[in-house]
C-alpha cells in the first residue's frame, strides 16, 4: 500500500490487487462483500491516519476507483465541517465506487515499446495509443480493443516489457504528447520492424 498526502485535507491510497489478495480480498469481493469491504476501508484508514499523521474525525468522501491492471486508487477527502455530537470519535465514510476499463502501461524505454508492439501484432491486437510525459513512454488500450481476447494474457504481456501506470487517459491526453493515437501498434510495428 502507498500513502500519498495531497493537501492538509486530503490524501491518495494505492493497493496493487496484490496488495488486496494479501489482505484477503478479490477484485469480485470490492463488489460483492461489503463488511469486508468496510472492513477494508476501516483498516486503511487508519493506516493512514497512523502513517501520514493526520487526525480523522467528521466526514471522509472517499472516491475508489478500480483500475484494470494496476490495483485500486483510493482518494480521501476530509471534511471537518460536522454537525455537534456527543461521540467525539464520530467518523462517516461517503464511498464512491468507480471502475476504469482501459488499460495504461508505463515504459522507461521507447525500445520496450517497440517490442511490446511486436507481441501484441502477434495475438492480433492492432490499436492502442502511446503518450510520452515525464520523460516516461504510456501504452493506453482501450476496453473495446481487447474485446474477444484473453485480457490476462494481454497484461502478462504488458507486464514483460512496462509497468502498469495509476495515471488515467484524462491526464495524459491532457498533458502528454501524442505518440500515436487509435492504431499505436500497427503503426509501430510498420515504421520500426
Amino acid at each position: 500500500m502507498r500513502l500519498e498526502r495531497l493537501s492538509t485535507n486530503q490524501f491518495k491510497i494505492f493497493l496493487t490487487f496484490d496488495d488486496l489478495i494479501e489482505r484477503g480480498l478479490t477484485k469480485e469481493d470490492l463488489w460483492h462483500d461489503l463488511p469486508r469491504v468496510h472492513q477494508l476501508f476501516h483498516d486503511m484508514m487508519y493506516e493512514a491516519s497512523d502513517e501520514l499523521g493526520i487526525e480523522l474525525d467528521g466526514v471522509l468522501l472517499v472516491q475508489v476507483h478500480l483500475l484494470q491492471a494496476q490495483g485500486m486508487l483510493v482518494i480521501v477527502t476530509q471534511n471537518n465541517q460536522r454537525e455537534e455530537l456527543e461521540d467525539e470519535e464520530y467518523v462517516e465514510m461517503k464511498v464512491t465506487l468507480d471502475e476504469s476499463r482501459e488499460l495504461i502501461f508505463s515504459f522507461s524505454d521507447f525500445e520496450d515499446i517497440i517490442q511490446v508492439c511486436s507481441h501484441l501484432k502477434d495475438i492480433g491486437i492492432f490499436g492502442g495509443s502511446v503518450y510520452h510525459l515525464n520523460d516516461t513512454y504510456y501504452m493506453q488500450i482501450n476496453d473495446e480493443e481487447v474485446e474477444g481476447y484473453n485480457r490476462e494474457h494481454i497484461i502478462a504481456i504488458m507486464s514483460e516489457f512496462a509497468t502498469a501506470s495509476i495515471l488515467t487517459s484524462y491526464r495524459l491526453k491532457e498533458y502528454g504528447k501524442v505518440i500515436a493515437d487509435g492504431n499505436a501498434v500497427n503503426q509501430i510495428v510498420q515504421y520500426f520492424n
